[in-house]
């Protein structure tokens, strides 16, 4: 992760972890903003059959992520376009994606650093939700799912957008460092069926400091040595 701008962090292990198709083996999968690479591996642990395509639109991190990908046992499955996601969904619309993941930037302009880079990899601007959802619509297959995850603060904004584009929540689960805190991050999983109503779940990553709960573990404990 030395060349990326946004390292490793929990929000993309929770996204690997519990994206899933509806297909049990799904032809293709579309990781849009690569970043270390490490969703797409993640997803090709957990299918082993699946073509795995990613977007990633800054230089080192493209590098990062064709470096992990052909470092992998599956490198042969992996393959990661040098693109803006917004040039590859103008140029790909011919192609379906059975599972679209992102962990997208979601800064709004405030707070800049002096690192282009960084502020690439963090702030919306770069990728607006807008473009994420529109792509996304265009490129997801008729029964698929796109799983992401936002600030919570950020849910009902991108619902919002997410409707316009016929995309509708099928799962979502509010994450909460422990059961003191407030839930920070939601995960969502959208497609082209309209539920008439789900129940968002809840997640609770530790009990106390470094002592992780039951759940959590479950949810990750084969990309772990440790845990």
């Amino acid at each position: 992760q030395d060349k990326c701008a946004m390292k490793i962090g929990t929000d993309g292990v929770l996204l690997g972890s519990w994206a899933s198709p509806t297909a049990e083996n799904p032809n293709n999968i579309l990781d849009i903003g690569s970043g270390t690479g490490l969703i797409s591996l993640m997803l090709a642990q957990r299918y082993p059959s699946t073509y795995i395509e990613a977007v990633e639109i800054d230089d080192n991190a493209f590098e990062q992520t064709v470096g992990n990908f052909e470092n992998s046992p599956w490198g042969d499955r992996l393959f990661c376009y040098h693109a803006s996601f917004q040039e590859f969904f103008d140029e790909v619309d011919d192609e379906k994606y059975d599972l679209i993941v992102s962990n997208p930037p979601f800064y709004n302009g405030t707070n800049k650093t002096s690192s282009e880079q960084r502020n690439k990899a963090r702030f919306e601007d770069a990728l607006p939700f807008e473009h994420l959802l529109f792509g996304t619509s265009k490129l997801l297959s008729n029964e698929g799912n796109a799983s992401f995850v936002i600030p919570i603060d950020q849910e009902e904004k991108f619902l919002t957008i997410a409707k316009k584009m016929h995309l509708f929540p099928s799962q979502i689960i509010h994450v909460q460092g422990n059961k003191k805190s407030k839930p920070k991050r939601s995960l969502v999983n959208l497609s082209f069926n309209k539920i008439k109503s789900i129940v968002i779940k809840k997640l609770t990553l530790e009990e106390e400091r470094h002592v992780y709960t039951p759940e959590y573990k479950k949810l990750v404990e084969d990309f772990y040595l440790k845990l």
